[in-house]
């Protein structure tokens, strides 16, 4: 594998083989005169029933074009996943490195597989930053402008739901659009329940004179720390309090010993982009996300 894309090495493919994150019926491949020409590594997690990602997508460079055969790969698997009763079309994650734009090789590794991911039916794409920050980059400054304190479940929800209208994410934005704010919510919600991470951790945000001004919630991935979720409630935005959020959620991570904190942002997200870097957060990958459009 010589292309700049993101791939799964042999050991950690063995791995969550067993774990059952990778498995034979998500694994698609091409053959030509019993020759494999192409391969289709789907993901999903331990318990699904169904995959949520495809992973990695590699046709061979000789052929006149890899675009053709891996669409038709994808569409294969897709219409396979959709008759084994998946409730969703999964997505296409692609992982480029860092000035991606500026490095032909990786140009042209996009190009065809985004034309596959467009002929399959993955027509929708965003472009995602995966942050970083590490114990040496030091904490970011809170203005020290809010005070954080536990809250209950229903708490959360209500901020939740309010945090979504009007959200710039964008998985935010399409949920809403299917299934409104309050069942966003949940499931934001639900998701964050489900990580690695403590409830304990999660914190509202409140103003000197005592109102709610967001959510701050530290998480964790099974493999680091995470910045998890945040926001500011619709009133408050404009007045730069997603910093004091950001900041707040570090400095919870880093009392109790991180020295690596993960996040993720869309690049149409520019005032999150924008907050991740001035507390020194820096971008460590990029995402390419091919979906299918909401119905």
């Amino acid at each position: 594998m010589d292309e700049p894309v993101g791939w799964i090495d042999a050991d950690r493919y063995l791995d969550e083989w067993k774990q059952g994150m990778y498995r034979p019926e998500w694994t698609w491949i091409a053959e030509d005169d019993g020759r494999i020409v192409g391969r289709s590594l789907w993901w999903g997690q331990q318990d699904s029933a169904h995959p949520v990602a495809l992973d990695c997508l590699h046709v061979d460079p000789t052929l006149p074009d890899r675009a053709e055969v891996a669409a038709g790969l994808l569409t294969a698997a897709l219409r396979a996943f959709a008759d084994a009763g998946a409730p969703k079309t999964p997505l296409y994650n692609l992982t480029l490195p860092v000035g991606r734009r500026d490095t032909p090789a990786a140009v042209a590794a996009v190009e065809w597989r985004r034309r596959a991911a467009v002929a399959a039916g993955l027509t929708h794409e965003v472009e995602r930053l995966r942050l970083q920050w590490t114990a040496d980059v030091g904490l970011p400054a809170s203005r020290g402008r809010l005070t954080f304190a536990p809250a209950s479940d229903e708490e959360f929800l209500r901020l939740f739901r309010r945090i979504a209208v009007g959200s710039l994410d964008d998985e935010t934005r399409r949920n809403i659009a299917v299934k409104g704010a309050e069942a966003t919510a949940r499931d934001e919600m639900d998701f964050y329940l489900g990580c690695p991470g403590r409830r304990e951790w999660w914190r509202v945000a409140h103003t000197p004179d005592g109102r709610v001004a967001g959510l701050a919630l530290p998480s964790a991935t099974p493999y680091a720390r995470n910045v998890g979720y945040l926001g500011v409630v619709p009133e408050f935005r404009g007045h730069g309090y997603v910093d004091d959020l950001l900041a707040e959620i570090t400095l919870i991570h880093a009392e109790s010993g991180a020295e690596l904190i993960t996040a993720t942002t869309d690049t149409g997200n520019a005032p999150m982009a924008a907050a991740f870097a001035r507390a020194g957060y820096r971008t460590s990958e990029i995402r390419m996300l091919y979906s299918a459009p909401v119905a």
